[in-house]
C-alpha cells in the first residue's frame, strides 16, 4: 500500500534525479525547491502527466523525504536511494507523509486558524479512537470526541471563556481555586468544528490513512498500522528503564554507561521514541565529537539502534579523524557485514587509533584489569609493534593511555617499556 500510494512521488523524484542533477538545468526558481515552470513542463512531457499532477507528486515527494530540501536546492533523499531494496525506507517515507497530512492537503482559507490548530492537535486522539474501534465510526461520534478534546486543550491553556454577568460589578468575588473547569464549547461552535473535521478527514484520506464517505470514517490497514506503531512508541517512551528520556544525548549516554547492553539498547529506543529522528541523530553525533571516548562509542551504539535514517549523517562524518573509525564500522555493519568482521574495513592506522581511543575510555571509566585485557584486542602481534604504531598514530590521549597501562600491567619489564614509550611521546620522540 505504501509503495502504491507513493509511486507517483517516487517516479517524479527519480525523474528529477536523472534530469535535474548537478550540472544540469536548475530545478527551482523561488528559493523553496519547488519545480520551475520549465522543469514541470519537461517532467509532464517525459512522464505523460499534466503539470498539476507533476507538481502534486513533487510536493508529496518532499513531504515523504524522497526529495530533501537544503536551502534553495533539492537533492534525492536516502529513502529514494533505498527505494527498490528496502521496504522500511518506503514505510518511513509514508509515515513522514502521514505525519504531514495537514500540509499535504492545506485547509481552506476561510477556516479560523486558531480552531484549525486545535483540530490538528486533537486529531491524534481521534485517530487512536479509530484504531481502537477497528471499523467504521460515524462522523457524529468523531465530532463529539473532537469537541471534548478541543475543550481539554483549551482548558490546559487556561482559555476559560469569559462572558460578563450581573455579578461582574466592581468588588465582585474572584473565582475560587475549585471553580469549575471550562464549559464545553457552545453548540454554535460545532458550526466551526464540523467543517474543519471534514477537511481533516479528507486530508487523511488523501494520504491513504483512512477512507471517508457516507458519514463515516475507517482507517485503512496502512493507517491502522501507523497509528499502532505510534501508540507503541508512546508506551516505549513512557517505560524508559533508567529514566533518562528527558536528558540530553550526552547525559543519556552517561546514564547508560553502567547498563548491560540489552538494557542500554532499551534506553536508547525509549530516548529516540521521544524525539524526531533527525534532531536525535544530530545530538548523538554532537556527543560523539566530545572529549569523552566512552560517550563516542556509546553514541555509535545508539546510532545502530536508529538504523538507516542515520546513514547520511554517519556518511557525513567519515572525514573527521576522531569519528572516522567508528563511522566506517557503523557503515560496514549497516551494509550487512558481520560485526566480528567489520574491522576489516579499517586501515592499520585507523584500527590503532580506535584501539587508543577505546583504551582511553577504559582508562577513564573502567578498572585496571580491563585495561590490561584491552591489550589482547590490538591488531599488532607484539607489544613492541603496538607501541611503535601507537606512538606514530598521533592520538591526543596517547600519553595518558600508556601511563595508565604501565601502572596497571603486572609485568615489570613490560610496564617499564610502556612507560618509556609514554615518555618518548610526551617529549616528542
Amino acid at each position: 500500500m505504501a509503495r502504491s500510494g507513493l509511486a507517483g512521488a517516487a517516479r517524479v523524484a527519480h525523474w528529477a534525479d536523472a534530469a535535474l542533477g548537478p550540472g544540469r538545468a536548475g530545478a527551482t526558481e523561488d528559493g523553496k525547491a519547488t519545480l520551475s515552470d520549465a522543469a514541470a513542463e519537461r517532467a509532464a512531457g517525459d512522464l505523460h502527466l499534466t503539470v498539476a499532477q507533476v507538481r502534486a507528486d513533487w510536493d508529496t515527494a518532499r513531504l515523504a523525504g524522497l526529495v530533501e530540501v537544503h536551502g534553495d536546492s533539492a537533492r534525492p533523499g536516502w529513502r529514494l536511494r533505498a527505494w527498490d531494496r528496502d521496504d522500511s525506507a518506503v514505510l518511513r517515507g509514508w509515515v513522514a507523509l502521514f505525519d504531514a497530512w495537514s500540509l499535504a492537503h492545506p485547509e481552506p482559507a476561510e477556516h479560523e486558524h486558531a480552531v484549525v490548530a486545535d483540530v490538528v492537535s486533537a486529531m491524534p486522539q481521534v485517530l487512536s479512537f479509530l484504531q481502537l474501534s477497528a471499523g467504521p465510526v460515524p462522523v457524529e461520534q468523531l465530532l463529539d470526541l473532537l469537541r471534548q478534546r478541543v475543550t481539554e486543550l483549551r482548558t490546559e491553556r487556561c482559555e476559560v471563556p469569559y462572558e460578563p454577568g450581573p455579578d461582574d460589578a466592581p468588588g465582585a468575588a474572584l473565582p475560587t481555586a475549585d471553580a469549575p473547569a471550562a464549559p464545553p464549547p457552545a453548540p454554535a461552535e460545532d458550526t466551526l468544528l464540523a467543517p474543519i473535521l471534514d477537511w481533516a478527514l479528507h486530508a487523511l484520506a488523501s494520504v491513504g490513512a483512512l477512507t471517508y464517505g457516507d458519514g463515516q470514517a475507517t482507517l485503512t490497514p496502512l493507517g491502522s498500522w501507523a497509528v499502532w506503531v505510534k501508540l507503541e512508541q508512546i508506551c516505549v517512551a513512557a517505560q524508559s528503564p533508567a529514566g533518562n528520556i528527558e536528558q540530553s544525548a550526552e547525559d543519556m549516554l552517561r546514564g547508560c554507561a553502567q547498563l548491560r547492553p540489552n538494557a542500554a539498547r532499551a534506553e536508547y529506543r525509549a530516548w529516540l521514541a521521544a524525539r524526531p529522528v533527525g534532531s536525535a541523530v544530530t545530538e548523538l553525533i554532537g556527543a560523539a565529537r566530545g572529549d569523552d571516548a566512552l560517550l563516542r562509542g556509546l553514541a555509535f551504539e545508539a546510532l545502530r539502534v536508529v538504523g538507516a535514517p542515520a546513514e547520511p549523517d554517519v556518511h557525513g562524518v567519515v572525514d573527521e579523524p576522531t569519528l572516522r573509525p567508528y563511522a566506517l564500522l557503523w557503515l560496514a555493519e549497516h551494509d550487512g557485514a558481520d560485526p566480528e568482521d567489520a574491522h576489516e574495513v579499517l586501515t592499520r592506522e585507523e584500527a590503532t587509533w580506535l584501539w587508543v581511543d577505546t583504551a582511553a575510555a577504559v582508562a577513564d571509566h573502567g578498572e585496571a584489569p580491563m585495561l590490561v585485557r584491552h591489550l589482547e584486542s590490538a591488531v599488532q602481534p607484539t607489544v613492541p609493534r603496538l607501541l611503535d604504531e601507537v606512538r606514530a598514530v598521533g592520538h591526543p590521549r596517547t600519553v595518558q593511555v600508556l601511563v595508565a597501562l604501565a601502572a596497571a600491567h603486572p609485568d615489570p619489564a613490560l610496564a617499564k617499556a610502556v612507560r618509556r614509550a609514554a615518555f618518548q611521546v610526551h617529549t616528542g620522540g
